[in-house]
Order: structure tokens, then C-alpha cells, then sequence
């Protein structure tokens, strides 16, 4: 007979286990994906009534392979704590796991060795809703750190931040202990309510990933600081993909310009335009999947509210063609933030930030390769911007990043 451990995807064992060895694990819910392709709710109604009683839950996704990936590639969601909510939660799960998260799964399919999967298997953890602040601990080498991030009950929001010295000494404690009780390096989550009680809502087995790193100038261009959470280096090398959105939109522009004033604003010329935008990305999509690590070299990323406007309606006298043409661009704002966020090292004007999760900011793949912010200050943005051109960057480029006693970093090109 198989053993039952195998059927349930790690997530949902390990929470069990420590809950049942009286951890401060909230009551969740395990469902596979065949509870719903049987519309098998009973256990949810059940639970939803029992455990609860407020309006929200969260719903934690659970893929028999979800283990395989690294942290965040999967989301959770906050919702109704109805059969609804439940449903609504996994099905966008479901559809991120496609579109937004599609870039990050077939990178890690490639570069990871992380298995095939099919989103439509996922199963999910329903847990109640609990209000408070995010905390991820996780021991390297000979220490304890502790990422916080996401404190949901304070309207003024801090930046994450990694310390080796928690707010409370129990959650040391509750961190030894834990791993005491897997036998395994692991990766803790908890949320620290507004009256400080500490819930472990997710345990992660960290023992096969590779932190042993942790162990151990020409056209050059000067810029202004660098955003990071973990301090090691104060150098790295990365190929970078030279990304300028403005270029892209004054091509589009040309070339609708071209069809209005000849007089010929056809379906088929406005599907070249769309095609000059399908070509930008997979453009994008290539360079993430021939890099495992990558910068992104941003002289141009928000596009000018004026282009935005002008390239979404110059073609209004054809107002179905033109719609064509402005979902094709809107798709792309979103394809462009997905490619990004892939990247480690991001070079850029100061006014563009990185929206950082838990796992993006502190996770432990974080530990090799922290995310970096290179950048300058606006005012000196033609100025920074001029000299990259003047230089010859270019997609495809090797760059090193090297950081000084003030944190003021100097980009060269290899």
C-alpha cells in the first residue's frame, strides 16, 4: 500500500505535522484538485463554519509539485470565507500560474531542473485570515535571520528589512524548534498578530538548495546608490537585456503616422504594428530563457504619459482597429513587469521600485543572489541615459556592478 505522505503535496504535510505537534498552526484545510473537479465541498462548508466565523480567508495554493519551485512562484490569495471566495481564489491561482508566473515556471523548468506541471492538479489550504505581519526565518550557517515584510494593520508601510535579531526571543525559540522537529533545514513563515501572538502558517524544506555561496574600468558610469536587503558582495557581473519602452512606443507611432498619412490604415497594417509589439516580447522572453541570472539595463521603462496617449488613439477615425492596437499595449505593460520581475539586477532611473513580496525580498533564493537596485537620480536622467548611448550598451552586454564604501555603485561594461 502507498504510503498516504506521498498522496499529499509538502505544504499540507508539513503544516499538519507541526500542528498535530502543537504548534500555533491556525486550523487550514487541505484540498486536491479532485475535490473540485468532484464538486466535493462538504469538508470546505464544514471547516468555513467551524473555523471561520470572520469574512476572510486565505487561500494557499498546494501543487503536488509546488515543492519542486521555488518560493512565490505560486500564489495565495485573500478572499471571501465562502464556497465562492474559495473557488474565485483557485481559479486565479490557476490563470497567474499561466500568465503572470508563466516566464518564472518555464525559467525554473530550465534552469532548476524543476518538473512539468499541470496548473489544473493544484490543490489549496484554506486558513482563516489573519491580520498582522509577514515574518520569514531561516537559519544560515551558523545563525538565525528574520525577513519582515507586509505589516497589513499600520497604514504607514516600512521597506523589508533582514535582522539576526527578532522583535521577540520566542521566535527564536519556536524557530529552533520547529526545525528540531523536521530534522531539516527549513524556511519558516509566520504572521505576528497586533497582539503578538506568533502563527506558523507554512514550513518549507530548504536542505537540497544551494547556499554554500553564503559561506565563503572602462565606459564605466557613475551612479547615484543601490537598493538591497542582504548586504554580501559589493560586486556582480550579469548579462543585461538594454530595455527602452520609449523607442518602442515613438516605432508604433511612426508607423501608424505612415498608414494615416498615406491613406491606407488597413487591418493588415495595423496587425504589422501589433506584430512590432508581439516581437518586443518575445524579444524579452528569449533573453530571460538563455540567461538563468540577468540585469535589466532600464533607460526607458514607464512609457511618457504622452506617447501612452497618442500611440492609443492616433488611429480613433478606425476605432475597432485601434482597440486591437490598445489591448496589444496594454498586454504589453504587463509583459514587461513580468519579465523584470525575473531579473536579480535592475539599473534605472530612482522612481521605478521593485513591489517586493516576502519571498522576493528575503527568500532563500535570495541567499546567492540577492535582488539589487542600481540607480540615479532623476534629475540626472538625460545626462545618465546619454552616456549609456554614447557608450554603445547594448542587449546582450556583460556588465559589472561595483559598489564603494558610501554604497554608490559604478556600472562598466566587460
Amino acid at each position: 500500500m502507498q504510503d498516504q505522505h506521498t498522496l499529499i503535496p509538502e505544504k499540507a504535510r508539513l503544516l499538519g505535522l507541526l500542528r498535530s505537534a502543537r504548534f500555533n498552526v491556525p486550523p487550514f484545510l487541505y484540498m486536491p484538485a479532485e475535490d473540485f473537479v468532484r464538486e466535493s465541498f462538504d469538508g470546505l462548508e464544514k471547516f468555513l463554519a467551524a473555523h471561520c466565523p470572520d469574512y476572510k480567508v486565505i487561500v494557499r495554493s498546494c501543487h503536488p509539485q509546488e515543492s519542486r519551485y521555488k518560493g512565490g512562484t505560486f500564489e495565495s490569495l485573500e478572499t471571501y470565507a465562502d464556497l465562492g471566495g474559495v473557488l474565485y481564489a483557485r481559479r486565479r491561482i490557476i490563470k497567474i500560474a499561466s500568465t503572470t508566473k508563466r516566464l518564472s515556471i518555464l525559467r525554473q523548468q530550465k534552469f532548476n531542473n524543476s518538473p512539468e506541471l499541470d496548473a489544473d492538479e493544484l490543490g489549496v489550504i484554506v486558513m482563516p485570515f489573519i491580520e498582522g505581519t509577514n515574518v520569514m526565518a531561516k537559519m544560515l550557517g551558523d545563525h538565525w535571520e528574520f525577513g519582515y515584510c507586509r505589516d497589513r494593520v499600520h497604514r504607514v508601510q516600512s521597506e523589508p528589512y533582514i535582522t539576526q535579531t527578532p522583535h521577540d526571543r520566542k521566535l527564536l525559540r519556536i524557530s529552533e524548534d520547529i526545525q528540531g522537529r523536521l530534522g531539516f533545514p527549513c524556511e519558516i513563515e509566520y504572521v505576528i498578530g497586533p497582539d503578538g501572538t506568533i502563527h506558523l502558517v507554512q514550513a518549507t524544506d530548504i536542505s537540497k538548495l544551494d547556499a554554500a555561496e553564503y559561506k565563503e574600468r572602462e565606459r564605466a558610469v557613475l551612479l547615484d546608490g543601490l537598493m538591497r536587503i542582504r548586504l554580501r558582495r559589493n560586486y556582480r557581473e550579469r548579462p543585461i537585456y538594454l530595455m527602452d519602452n520609449q523607442n518602442l512606443y515613438l516605432q508604433v507611432i511612426g508607423r501608424c503616422e505612415d498608414m494615416v498619412l498615406s491613406g491606407g490604415v488597413t487591418p493588415e497594417g495595423v496587425e504589422e504594428v501589433k506584430d512590432m509589439v508581439g516581437s518586443f516580447e518575445r524579444k524579452m522572453e528569449r533573453f530571460a530563457l538563455s540567461h538563468e541570472r540577468f540585469g535589466v539595463l532600464g533607460l526607458s521603462i514607464e512609457v511618457p504619459e504622452e506617447l501612452y496617449q497618442v500611440a492609443n488613439h492616433y488611429l480613433d477615425d478606425t476605432p475597432e482597429l485601434q482597440a486591437g492596437l490598445s489591448r496589444a499595449l496594454y498586454a504589453n505593460l504587463y509583459k514587461v513587469d513580468q519579465f523584470i520581475s525575473e531579473a536579480d539586477t535592475l539599473v534605472t532611473m530612482d522612481r521605478f521600485r521593485r513591489n517586493l513580496c516576502s519571498h522576493d525580498a528575503y527568500g532563500v533564493s535570495t541567499v546567492r543572489n540577492p535582488l539589487w537596485t542600481a540607480f540615479w537620480r532623476a534629475e540626472r536622467n538625460a545626462e545618465v541615459v546619454a552616456a549609456f548611448r554614447q557608450f554603445g550598451y547594448t542587449t546582450g552586454d556583460y556588465v559589472g556592478i561595483e559598489v564603494d564604501e558610501q554604497n554608490q555603485p559604478t556600472v562598466f561594461r566587460l
